[in-house]
């Protein structure tokens, strides 16, 4: 090992993020522009020639949305894409598969202001870069994580520059996992992991190759099967196709195009090869989403493999989106760190769920062990939109509540996601754009102003007030309160996330004690009320 050339830095930085991929770009792009500095690290100088993920979710998008990204509008339209199982591009077409459950595939779209977008992710991954250096992050690219060690006060990491060999320390208070689903630090930290397991090793060929002809009837991906080949193939809609091989053959450029030439059904079209892939698929969740100061995000906390439901990539922003205003308000100081317990408790559940609904439907139900499975099929919507967290940062999701369903389902219970409703505002279009950077409590009772001003004072805690119909006013009338489940008095606070910790139906005699004692619990403040505050 090369001498350390650089120590220790003095001052640590806040949040250290290893990996430069989607979801610790996203990571670092939550992080900043809630004004925590970041430094991200990541071995590789760029995205990989592969575009690998290419749909994201509404959540996702409503996520960046949040924070000025601007995803550009999906090459394959507006509708969900179509699946159909095929002899090849050029034979026998044998039937078409709906998109999701249920055949709708809108991912909630309906109950958001956004819908999501299919883009390839060497094409979001600059986007993040870009917006993430904006807000100021400190990107590392060609930087490998070479060792960590984490005390009470924080976490020395051992980096090296690939380029030169030149290592050196950085102090952090605290670290975000993003590397993978081989994850160095998991292993690292012994964390073990649970699920169906490896399922097989998948070979891709990415290629280019004049086939628009093949997508005139709105089909986009194409499950080949013949009697000597197995495979999937879909576009990106840009001139680039991949397919995919789950033999593990390692195949010379020859026997490259040949498979391909199969899978289309004609050996006349021109085909540029671009790149190969070998990558594992697998249903694996960690068995913790931290250690001390340490946080696993996406694939380094739950590998699972594409699937219709976009459950990959998109589940690991989500991650992020959770953990960001978290660490925001501990390293501000408004929030004790017991608050990044919550971490875990409220997103590993959602792997869990997601590991499990995957297995439970058609694309993947064939690798279960058991025979049968008793886990019913969620909407897409549900999962996305209508998941429930239950954890010390909520306060009444209770036993009795589902784990998801659709948003149309829920009434603005705590624990789940704040309903949009259109507004009428020029500044903002939905509920959703009222949230984001402090706690909100909303209502249609001017009676709540005062309390969420005397609990913002009281607890040195950033409380923000809306009252329905007069700060603003939405599309139609009469739907706040069927939406959060309030009675016309009562109001529901909402976190930086946009989910709801707490709500109080109907007013009660004093709501300045109650949103008080309400917001530090579910915020582990600092500040706790005493006695004295509450008479």
């Amino acid at each position: 090992m090369n001498a350390i050339n650089e120590t220790t830095t003095p001052e640590p930085i806040p949040v250290l993020i290893i990996g430069g991929s989607l979801v610790g770009l996203s990571a670092a792009v939550f992080l900043a522009w809630r004004g925590v500095p970041v430094v991200v690290v990541d071995k590789h100088r760029g995205s990989s020639p592969h575009p690998r993920a290419i749909g994201f979710t509404t959540r996702t998008v409503e996520h960046f949305r949040q924070v000025g990204v601007e995803v550009p509008p999906s090459l394959q339209g507006m509708k969900p894409p179509r699946r159909a199982r095929v002899e090849s591009l050029t034979g026998r077409w044998l039937e078409e598969y709906p998109w999701t459950p249920g055949g709708k595939g809108a991912y909630g779209a309906e109950d958001s202001p956004v819908h999501a977008i299919a883009i390839t992710q060497d094409r979001l991954e600059p986007l993040l870069r870009e917006r993430a250096v904006e807000l100021g992050a400190d990107l590392r690219p060609g930087t490998e994580l070479l060792d960590f060690a984490q005390d009470d006060d924080g976490v020395t990491a051992t980096l090296r520059h690939r380029d030169d060999g030149h290592e050196y320390h950085l102090r952090a208070q605290y670290m975000v996992a993003a590397d993978g689903a081989t994850s160095v630090v998991r292993q690292t930290l012994g964390i073990g992991r649970h699920g169906a397991g490896p399922l097989s090793v998948q070979r891709s060929i990415l290629f280019r190759a004049p086939l628009d002809e093949y997508l005139k009837h709105g089909v986009v991906q194409f499950e080949i099967e013949q009697p000597d080949l197995t495979a999937f193939l879909t576009t990106y809609s840009d001139g680039r196709w991949v397919l995919m091989l789950s033999d593990d053959i390692d195949r010379d450029t020859d026997e490259q195009i040949q498979v391909v030439q199969k899978a289309i059904g004609r050996t006349d079209i021109p085909i540029e090869l671009v790149t190969t892939g070998r990558w594992d698929l697998a249903g694996l969740i960690a068995d913790r989403f931290s250690d001390g100061r340490v946080f696993l995000a996406g694939d380094a906390a739950h590998q699972l493999p594409p699937n219709r439901g976009g459950f990959g990539a998109n589940t690991g922003i989500d991650d992020v989106h959770n953990l960001a205003w978290k660490l925001a308000a501990v390293l501000s100081g408004e929030s004790r760190p017991a608050l990044l317990n919550t971490y875990d408790a409220e997103r590993r559940p959602i792997a869990d769920l997601r590991h499990d609904q995957l297995f439970a439907r058609a694309d993947y139900k064939a690798y279960l062990t058991a025979p049968t499975t008793d886990v019913p099929v969620l909407d897409d919507a549900a999962i996305e939109l209508g998941q429930l967290y239950r954890s010390d940062a909520v306060i009444g999701a209770g036993p009795e509540l589902p784990r998801a369903q659709r948003p149309d389902e829920w009434a603005g219970q705590p624990g789940t996601r704040a309903p949009h409703l259109a507004l009428t505002d020029s500044d903002s279009s939905s509920t959703l754009d009222l949230f984001g950077h402090e706690w909100v409590v909303v209502s249609e009772d001017a009676r709540w102003r005062a309390a969420a001003a005397t609990a913002s004072q009281q607890l040195d805690v950033a409380v923000g007030f809306v009252e329905i119909g007069t700060d603003v006013k939405t599309m139609e009338s009469d739907v706040f309160d069927t939406a959060y489940g309030l009675s016309g008095t009562g109001a529901s606070l909402v976190r930086p996330d946009g989910y709801i910790a707490w709500r109080a139906v109907t007013v009660p005699e004093d709501p300045a004690t109650a949103l008080i004692q309400a917001l530090a619990q579910v915020d582990d403040t600092t500040r706790r009320p005493s006695a004295a505050t509450l008479s």
